[in-house]
């Protein structure tokens, strides 16, 4: 994974300020794996696309991350702590690009869903509509029979089979935290979006390294780059010379 320089991440938060996640999450990959086309990360399963999205953040910012939740019971809320390599003990090791189940009489093979799959149901009016496309992309065949043609709409308990399938194999694809709020008791299932998170990250870092640039830039002339270049070791040590 290529390490990203203050100035690559800046220029990555510039390209990105006006994208949708999907096309931030695969800027941000395409930029740490350069030997990776942009269709070899499109095609990336969403688990394993958000694993080396957990990485990137934890080479950005550290391990540790830190997240702020309501209580839906109380409304108290809570301050969550995560760690990256808890996260990433859930994966599991890249998995065939087909996939097969019985489920209900039925046998299925699917592959998992990728960003393109997303993108596709971006588009879509509503959540559900977005649900079913994805699931048919995903669905290569169906049969109660080996020699039997493919059947019409399936069943919805081989559905929700075929869905729990993908959620075994890709595990990262959808992260739910188990969350305990301290001060009634409440407990429910929260969603960590690795996507959106590190991009909040992003968004606040190149707000304090404008802010640190505006600062040295006034006090010593120096250029944007020149500053970057620096590390944020040293550039401290200036900041902490112009504010003394």
């Amino acid at each position: 994974m290529h390490a990203l320089s203050a100035a690559e991440l800046l220029d990555l938060w510039d390209d990105g300020a006006g994208q949708a996640p999907l096309h931030r999450a695969l800027g941000l990959l395409s930029a740490v794996y350069p030997e990776m086309s942009l269709q070899s990360l499109a095609d990336l399963t969403i688990g394993e696309r958000d694993a080396r999205l957990l990485r990137l953040r934890e080479a950005l910012f550290g391990p540790q991350m830190s997240s702020v939740l309501t209580c839906p019971a109380c409304r108290e809320r809570l301050d969550l702590k995560l760690d990256v390599g808890e996260i990433l003990a859930a994966s599991r090791p890249e998995q065939p690009s087909e996939l097969s189940a019985d489920i209900a009489g039925y046998s299925v093979t699917f592959r998992l869903p990728t960003s393109l799959d997303l993108l596709a149901a971006a588009s879509q009016a509503d959540a559900e509509t977005a649900r079913s496309l994805v699931f048919q992309r995903c669905l290569l065949s169906a049969r109660t029979e080996p020699d039997d043609p493919e059947h019409g709409p399936l069943p919805a308990e081989v559905v929700s089979g075929v869905v729990q399938r993908m959620g075994e194999a890709d595990p990262l694809a959808d992260i739910q935290l188990r969350v305990t709020c301290p001060s009634c008791a409440q407990t429910w299932r929260a969603v960590f979006d690795i996507v959106t998170f590190l991009w909040t990250e992003i968004e606040a870092w190149a707000a304090r390294i404008a802010s640190d640039v505006h600062i040295l830039a006034s006090a010593y002339g120096w250029n944007e780059r020149d500053i970057l270049a620096l590390s944020p070791a040293r550039r401290q040590l200036y900041l902490d010379k112009v504010g003394a």
